[in-house]
């Protein structure tokens, strides 16, 4: 422990005893080895009780300590489920009344980024923020031909600030993998790692104007979802420039309410855009907290959504995208079986786990909460019981999966918010169901082959010349074989046409062949069955569904090549 993290690590304590919040110094595991810090402190000695509700003390003291305790506090805001109403209340003033700082910073450090006077690039520039959040703040401006548009610029000295905190929670990590028991399962060393990256990806203001550019692809001709255009031209690593949206926040729900909102439509809708974002997207917005979001009320009726900060994005590999869209689907068809089968493929949870047991679990988690509203399930118990589940069986929170599951906890408080009647399984079972029928329909299957063409053609063009140089290795061996030793190319060749391989410019084979010989129908044979195995390891290799095409190619490449072998034999 070097002395910053020393110094940060008691300035946590201080804060939290300021603000009366000495018991979570007492109370947490990991704090007990520093926990006479807290006894020989001179600032809880004297420290007098402060005129703050417990919810108030709570979020001065994540404001306090900084942008990744804010952001912390922002995820449990959403989640009334598991807070108690006061806490859940205050912490919702973090996602939009953090403190600012102040105009003339933010002008000094926009100028530092252009090189250039204000004036000369706006016509206006507002002073007073419309926005401020932990690691950036808001200002309106208008650009020199009339156009309307926000500037995000980060806050001063915000890098050095979260690199400081950085290293607290990964100190806190390695504490926690060495002493605590749950460690193992949730592996908070890894899960720290990613979120490093993610907190600094945050950091690059044209990485998020990237991911706002994307998203707004997606969505382009949407009625579902409008994102801002972004002003490249004004645009730098530490500024970034957008148009002006305006509408509703959403957790203004009285003004929502005054304008006749259609609550039902908006909260389906925001499921919907969720699905279609993880599973015909594969991209999406990770940071859906209420500050982040607006509603465009044009049509009452008829609401779309319009979102900011796109800081936070996920993607999900390819085979965690199947296997999650599949257990859902399972889920949907009450199909508790397939679901434990998943999570084994998966590697979600150990290979020796008996599916017969982890079927059972999932029946008993997952069985109550069909056919009730959204409003009489609590899918905090239902997370923390299919938690439990996993530590049972020594299962493993996937480190990949942590930003789609904190998204989807924000989807549920802000459905809860919206319209409490919101069947969230059955909108979103439409989007699963329409997801596999264009996985595994015609055109998908079209799409995968012409992704996976160039790698096939270079197989192909690859494995004649593979074959030419094996049966010339071949032959040259047996000419100077001594009469009556065994034939060289019926136990060399397969390792000579692999060695070929391995010098053709890195070639891929993905075969062994049998003894090849100047026999023209049996070259053939074997050249052919070359060309089908690799195809058909290829196809396997791939995502695609269904895969017993690959294996009908490797079948018949490896009877091409028994027939080869037999007709040396003859």
């Amino acid at each position: 422990m070097n002395l910053r993290t020393a110094a940060r690590l008691l300035e946590i304590q201080r804060v939290l005893v300021r603000h009366r919040l000495d018991d979570f110094v007492r109370a947490t595991h990991l704090y007990r080895p520093l926990r006479f810090f807290y006894y020989f402190s001179p600032w809880t000695w004297f420290q007098r009780r402060r005129g703050e509700t417990r919810a108030e003390s709570l979020r001065l003291a994540l404001e306090e300590l900084g942008p990744i305790f804010v952001k912390f506090g922002q995820a449990l805001s959403t989640r009334r489920d598991l807070l108690p109403p006061d806490i859940a209340d205050e912490l919702a003033k973090l996602q939009d009344q953090v403190p600012p700082f102040p105009g003339a910073a933010a002008r000094a450090g926009l100028e530092s980024s252009y090189g250039r006077p204000l004036a000369e690039l706006y016509a206006r520039f507002d002073d007073a923020p419309l926005a401020a959040a932990s690691i950036a703040q808001v200002h309106v401006a208008q650009r020199l031909d009339g156009r309307e548009v926000v500037v995000k610029v980060l806050r001063p000295g915000v890098r050095a600030q979260i690199g400081r905190d950085l290293e607290v929670l990964e100190l806190l990590a390695a504490l926690a993998e060495r002493w605590w028991p749950e460690a193992r399962r949730l592996r908070p060393i890894e899960v720290v790692r990613d979120y490093r990256q993610t907190i600094l990806d945050e950091l690059d203001l044209m990485r998020e104007a990237a991911n706002a550019s994307q998203l707004k692809r997606n969505f382009a001709g949407s009625a579902l979802l409008y994102v801002p255009e972004v002003h490249w031209d004004l645009s730098r690593t530490d500024v970034m420039v957008m148009e002006r949206i305006r509408g509703v926040p959403i957790g203004d729900i009285a003004a929502l309410r005054a304008r006749g909102t259609d609550f039902r439509r908006l909260a389906e809708n925001g499921v919907e855009i969720f699905f279609t974002q993880v599973f015909r997207h594969n991209f999406f917005h990770a940071d859906m907290h209420p500050g982040n979001i607006f509603v465009i009320v044009d049509d009452p009726q008829a609401p779309r959504y319009a979102a900011v900060d796109f800081g936070i994005v996920g993607t999900l590999a390819a085979r965690d995208q199947r296997f999650l869209a599949e257990i859902f689907l399972a889920v949907f068809d009450r199909d508790y079986r397939r679901v434990a089968d998943l999570h084994l493929q998966a590697g979600w949870v150990p290979p020796g786990t008996r599916v017969e047991a982890l079927e059972s679990v999932v029946r008993t988690i997952c069985e109550p909460i069909f056919d009730r509203p959204l409003r009489e399930i609590s899918f905090g118990t239902v997370l923390l019981r299919l938690f439990a589940a996993l530590q049972r069986f020594d299962g493993h929170i996937q480190p990949q999966l942590i930003l789609l599951q904190k998204t989807l906890l924000n989807i549920e408080g802000l459905g809860r918010q919206l319209y409490p009647e919101l069947d969230i399984w059955k909108t979103a079972a439409p989007v699963l169901r329409q997801w596999r029928r264009d996985r595994i329909g015609p055109r998908a299957l079209f799409a995968e082959l012409r992704r996976g063409l160039p790698a096939v053609l270079d197989v192909a063009k690859a494995l004649p010349e593979l074959a030419r140089v094996a049966i010339e290795r071949a032959e040259e061996r047996a000419r100077r074989a001594p009469p009556g030793a065994p034939d060289a190319g019926d136990t060399g060749a397969a390792a000579e046409f692999v060695q070929a391989g391995a010098s053709a410019d890195g070639a891929p084979v993905a075969v062994t062949l049998a003894a090849l010989a100047p026999d023209n129908d049996r070259r053939d044979l074997l050249i052919t069955s070359a060309a089908l195995i690799p195809g058909g390891v290829l196809w396997l290799g791939l995502p695609l569904d269904p895969t017993w095409p690959g294996a009908l190619l490797v079948a018949g490449g490896i009877l091409l090549a028994a027939a080869g072998w037999l007709h040396r034999r003859r």
